[in-house]
């Protein structure tokens, strides 16, 4: 007994675990782990409920953070809005970006510089390349004015439609035409 007495403390020495406390040096204690993950949760929560826990607040100051949430979804559905008229009423919508592209360039860089403050890391590129490509745009309102045109002479039935849809599709498909060939013989 005296033997396997002195193995056994030499191993785990005096009420110590050594085989534990060496394992540790090589993996997390999954127990302490739980208990510091619990502890940093438990400060996260004191810290939002401090940071909540704010006393009332006066009506202006109410008012003008409600002003300050404004912006960012008035720019974003003006924009969607702007691509709904662009397809809803095209001519109306090129004759207000040519208004547009009459903005001089001073103003377009105060529109810019104004912008990127509020929001924060706009760049002045952007910007510019936003201004040609409105003027590419508004370029290209003669052949949008032709085309509704022509696509309202459709409608209204000013082309006379062919006798027989399929032979239409046919002589303008040449791998339909040679589908038809086959399915004929």
């Amino acid at each position: 007994m005296g033997l396997i007495d002195r193995i056994f403390s030499a191993v785990f020495g005096d009420g110590r675990n050594m085989i534990v406390e060496t394992a540790q040096v090589f993996r997390e204690n999954a127990e302490a782990a739980g208990q510091r993950g619990a502890a940093v949760q438990q400060q996260a929560m004191q810290q939002f409920a401090a940071e909540f826990a704010q006393p009332r607040r006066a009506i202006f100051d109410r008012f003008v953070d409600a002003l300050n949430r404004l912006p960012r979804p008035f720019l974003a559905f003006g924009t969607l809005g702007l691509f709904v008229t662009a397809m809803v009423n095209p001519i109306w919508f090129a004759s207000r970006m040519q208004g547009i592209a009459l903005v001089p360039e001073p103003l377009w860089w105060l529109m810019g510089a104004i912008v990127s403050f509020y929001f924060g890391a706009r760049h002045q590129v952007h910007s510019q390349q936003f201004q040609r490509s409105i003027a590419d745009t508004v370029s290209r309102a003669d052949e949008v004015t032709r085309n509704i045109r022509a696509l309202d002479a459709l409608a209204a039935g000013a082309q006379l439609a062919p006798a027989d849809p399929v032979e239409a599709r046919v002589d303008s498909n040449p791998a339909l035409s040679d589908w038809q060939a086959g399915n004929d013989g």
